[in-house]
């Protein structure tokens, strides 16, 4: 099997056409195309999504490829190594101070006043967005909640 080359990316028809190694390029009658990594993992063949081909370089997909390679060899599953990466990035996505604004935003009509005496948010907003707002819900835990009111629970 050939490597394909550089010139070849651009003026190939539509089609598949593997590079080796897992690697192929998928390209559509408009002339564009994409990057895939065909693998084999306990028994399941898989393929991922490296990117298009006016964004990924030949190049580049085969330097991505290698990687994935390696990892499978490891016995990583690349597509369920990505899941997990996408849901860590949304868990941190969700900020404290998101949060509390957006249930406050939920809650207003309900408070008296719309909530303009500021007796449900305003707490929040002084003592505790102030240390922990900026830290994503799933990472806060009872003990930061405790260390944080510690000060003024009884003055308060």
């Amino acid at each position: 099997m050939t490597k394909l080359t550089a010139l070849f990316v651009k003026s190939a028809l539509a089609g598949k056409h593997e590079d080796g190694n897992g690697l192929r390029l998928i390209k559509r009658k408009d002339g564009g195309g994409q990057w895939v990594f065909r693998y084999t993992i306990h028994g399941w063949r898989r393929e991922i999504g490296l990117g298009g081909i006016s964004a990924v370089s030949l190049k580049d997909a085969r330097k991505i490829a290698a990687g994935l390679r390696a990892a499978v060899a490891r016995g990583i599953d690349p597509i369920k190594k990505r899941a997990q990466e996408q849901r860590e990035a949304e868990r941190s996505m969700h900020l404290l101070k998101d949060v509390a604004l957006d249930a406050f935003e939920s809650l207003k009509a309900e408070l008296k006043g719309d909530g303009k005496a500021g007796r449900w948010y305003s707490p929040l907003e002084l003592h505790m967005l102030p240390k922990l707002g900026g830290l994503p819900i799933t990472e806060l835990d009872q003990q930061d909640i405790r260390t944080t009111l510690e000060p003024i629970w009884h003055s308060k």
